[in-house]
């Protein structure tokens, strides 16, 4: 029997190469990995390093329908971040695609590999505005407030 679609969220981020044209082909990768369909994405936003360093960073966020567990939605967002010539240096090292699983349904993860909801999502304005644009209903004016000072400006054209 087909599993049941599931609705998650991906952040996904760049900084290095050509970034806006990461996030597009990353989102054209996941719409064609078996079990994802993309539902909607968000603009494209510019923020500054936070935690990390190198050029700004170009920020979107996804909402996906999957039939994949969370761990093998994983499994296939790595390999589509390897695809892109992400490496990992050292932690919040400059990259060439970062994907988080920020929202699994309603499903809590607390796994080594694995946390859902994303630990730091809240704390983050480059993954909550852009989450907001597309799913106003999960992201309070509250936590919007929280994270006024962090810098986002839209990068599309």
């Amino acid at each position: 029997m087909p599993r049941a679609e599931v609705t998650a969220f991906v952040a996904l981020g760049a900084n290095l190469g050509e970034p806006a044209q990461a996030l597009r082909d990353a989102l054209a990768s996941l719409g064609t990995t078996p079990g994802v369909r993309v539902v909607k994405a968000s603009r494209l936003y510019r923020t500054a390093p936070l935690d990390s360093s190198g050029p700004d960073y170009i920020n979107a966020v996804a909402e996906i329908a999957t039939a994949l567990c969370a761990p093998a939605l994983l499994d296939a967002m790595q390999a589509i971040e390897q695809g892109a010539g992400r490496e990992r240096p050292y932690r919040h090292a400059p990259r060439t695609l970062d994907l988080d699983l920020l929202l699994y349904g309603a499903g809590r993860i607390a796994s080594p590999r694995l946390t859902v909801p994303h630990p730091r999502m809240w704390e983050r304005a480059f993954v909550l505005v852009p989450l907001a644009e597309i799913a106003p209903a999960l992201v309070s004016a509250v936590q919007r407030q929280a994270v006024a000072d962090q810098v986002v400006v839209t990068a599309d054209p």
